[in-house]
């Protein structure tokens, strides 16, 4: 009916890195007053985020110490307020064994690391630069020794490629085994379970609290990103984002070191902070 306003979101599902933090990874003190508004309004906010869990310890105090995150492209949900996993997607040990055979193969140089539900392992020339002995405990050696039924996420690397080349070639080799995106400004593919995304967890998670896919209001900026923004009833690309997420998008936000997100909850939710 004219005149009337469409009904508000029951969810809000934002990502970070790009989205809701500002590049130098920071949360305003903007950004965390609309966040304390729209807890005492329930609603809830959920963190959506390629991030692992273990780079995820800084930000908690900043964007509430409760709530729920979306880890891993949606390999983990983590309850914040417990300090635990509460449901994983985990890829199995045969598939990941296959698809390390099939991109070294296919793609001499790519090299491996995997996200598991309590941590980190990689090859030896995965980033060889990373301190693995500041990490206590980090498995380190070829894929097919480190690999276990906890992993959340194979994460393929190359050193001479350029991304999107790259994350073509490991689509078009492996696509049919695991679900493959990228979200990082390197050569680095991110490999989830088939059918994982930050959307098909999300999708599990809102259906839980009775909420549907048209009463979620969804921001992001990379291509890991799009499950989530196809899903989502209200979807949001920042200004900042990655052209296929600009196209894909129904609305735009400004950038994120303009505080996007917090801007178009702000006039979304009649919010009067900041």
């Amino acid at each position: 009916m004219p005149g009337v306003s469409p009904p508000l979101p029951r969810l809000v599902a934002t990502d970070l890195d790009g989205t809701l933090l500002h590049t130098d990874g920071t949360v305003t003190a903007r950004t965390r007053a609309v966040l304390t508004a729209l807890d005492s309004l329930d609603i809830p906010v959920v963190f959506t985020t390629g991030r692992p869990i273990r780079w995820m310890d800084d930000l908690w105090s900043d964007v509430g110490g409760h709530g729920l995150a979306i880890c891993s492209n949606g390999g983990i949900v983590y309850d914040v307020a417990t300090h635990s996993v509460t449901r994983s997607c985990t890829v199995d040990v045969d598939t990941l064994i296959t698809v390390g055979r099939l991109l070294r193969a296919a793609i001499p140089g790519t090299t491996f690391a995997l996200e598991t539900t309590t941590g980190f392992a990689r090859e030896e020339g995965f980033l060889p630069r990373l301190n693995v002995n500041a990490i206590p405990g980090v498995p380190l050696g070829p894929l097919e020794s480190i690999v276990d039924d906890t992993v959340v996420k194979l994460l393929a690397r190359h050193d001479e490629l350029t991304p999107e080349p790259f994350w073509a070639l490991v689509e078009s080799t492996v696509g049919h085994l695991v679900t493959t995106t990228w979200s990082s400004m390197g050569t680095l593919v991110e490999m989830s379970a088939v059918g994982v995304t930050k959307a098909s967890t999300l999708e599990r998670l809102a259906a839980d609290r009775g909420v549907r896919a048209a009463e979620v209001i969804a921001f992001g900026d990379m291509p890991n990103d799009l499950p989530l923004l196809q899903w989502a009833g209200s979807s949001y690309a920042m200004a900042n984002a990655h052209p296929s997420v600009l196209a894909l998008a129904a609305n735009r936000a400004p950038r994120n070191d303009e505080d996007g997100v917090a801007s178009v909850l702000s006039d979304v939710f009649g919010l009067s902070v900041g």
